[in-house]
């Protein structure tokens, strides 16, 4: 599955995620986001199916389960045959 590896974080020992990788956003009620890169401390996320990005803490992040990287490909597809946007 895309974004299942990790680069090396040059701050420290944790691992960068890379872009298009689904993660939580614990500091948010749980939310969902893809990565998308690092600015200064924090980690860019954005929502699944598109919108405004929102910056996290790192060590607020964890890396979304199988349970809910199969929801949001779910949500990806309904939007997609209702021909939203993404």
């Amino acid at each position: 599955m895309p974004g299942e590896t990790v680069q090396p974080n040059p701050r420290g020992p944790a691992a960068v995620p890379v872009p298009g990788t689904l993660m939580v956003d614990t500091s948010r009620d749980d939310r969902l986001g893809e990565f998308r890169g690092v600015a200064g401390p924090y980690w860019s996320l954005r929502p699944v199916r598109g919108g405004a990005g929102w910056e996290a803490e790192p060590a607020a992040v964890r890396r979304a389960t199988r349970k809910e990287r199969l929801h949001a490909e779910i949500e990806r597809w309904n939007a997609r045959s209702r021909g939203e946007v993404l």
